[in-house]
């Protein structure tokens, strides 16, 4: 399948599997050039939301497109059925599947959509990027694979992480969890609450590491073996301040760190593709977005 994106074109393959994964190839793939792979975790609070959903399938496919890279999304378990740290152990696995694909041959693969990610991806230079409760996940996935050396993993290589909007936040609120305001199509204190009841453990608060990494109950940020990053975060997210916070803490840890604020916007703004379409100003914060991720990749 071919979805056409401003002036060039991404063939959609999914790929079944453990886990199951939606893979994103641009035009310039196909031509032999090997690409980054930016691999998505989604968000949707750990307990909703599916790769193959319209606003993910709009950005990601465009994302593809403009940095040019190779998107692979992976479909995460969801809660309560599946509580944390479920999401995590299936991202990692995510991962070691791509690496299996790098490892093998055309025969092995018996998979032709496995094949062109197999020739088109360059796996020495892997990006993770999440979108809210995603965004959490790339902290902790990439410290599994950070933890584990640079020898297990080849020749994968995690390159960066990109957390955009991490749904990072404390038991008690923050300063702009209780500031008024519209409520965000995506996002609301309410589904904030009730999600995370659903998918941290049994008897855990916010204030567990998978929610904050930044707090005293997780392990100090200089012990944990994390890529470059590049955080987004929205000006008028209910969680702005705990995302600025834990972007304070990786720079006091010493960790290479990027911070961009997507000025006036909200929650996870650039998958509203209705309103990326339509209104002027956020249809410029997600132009601004997917530039810094192109040169965030671009540098690493």
């Amino acid at each position: 399948m071919a979805i056409a994106t401003e002036s060039q074109q991404a063939q959609l393959h999914d790929l079944p599997g453990e886990p199951n994964l939606r893979v994103y190839l641009p035009e310039v793939a196909l031509a032999g050039r090997r690409l980054p792979v930016v691999v998505q975790l989604h968000g949707g609070g750990f307990c909703i939301s599916h790769p193959s959903w319209l606003m993910y399938h709009h950005f990601y496919a465009r994302l593809a497109c403009a940095l040019p890279a190779v998107v692979v999304a992976v479909e995460l378990p969801l809660a309560p059925e599946r509580r944390l740290p479920a999401h995590i152990d299936t991202g990692v696995d995510g991962l070691r599947r791509l690496r299996s694909i790098a490892l093998s041959d055309a025969a092995a693969l018996g998979d032709p959509a496995a094949e062109l990610l197999r020739t088109a991806a360059d796996f020495s230079r892997v990006f993770l990027i999440g979108d809210s409760s995603g965004g959490n996940l790339v902290h902790h996935v990439g410290a599994r694979v950070g933890e584990d050396g640079a020898d297990s993993w080849a020749p994968l290589r995690v390159a960066g992480g990109i957390p955009l909007h991490p749904g990072f936040v404390h038991a008690t609120r923050s300063k702009s969890e209780l500031e008024p305001r519209p409520d965000s199509v995506f996002f609301t204190l309410d589904m904030l609450d009730k999600f995370l009841a659903m998918a941290l453990p049994e008897g855990a608060t916010k204030d567990h590491p998978y929610t904050c990494p930044m707090g005293p109950n997780a392990p100090p940020l200089e012990s944990v073996p994390l890529p470059p990053l590049l955080v987004a975060v929205a000006e008028h997210d209910l969680i702005r301040d705990t995302n600025l916070e834990y972007c304070d803490a990786l720079r006091a840890a010493g960790k290479d760190v990027e911070v961009l604020v997507n000025r006036g916007m909200s929650h996870s703004f650039y998958l509203n593709k209705y309103a990326v379409d339509m209104d002027p100003a956020t249809g410029e914060r997600t132009r601004e977005l997917v530039d810094a991720i192109k040169s965030f990749v671009d540098r690493h």
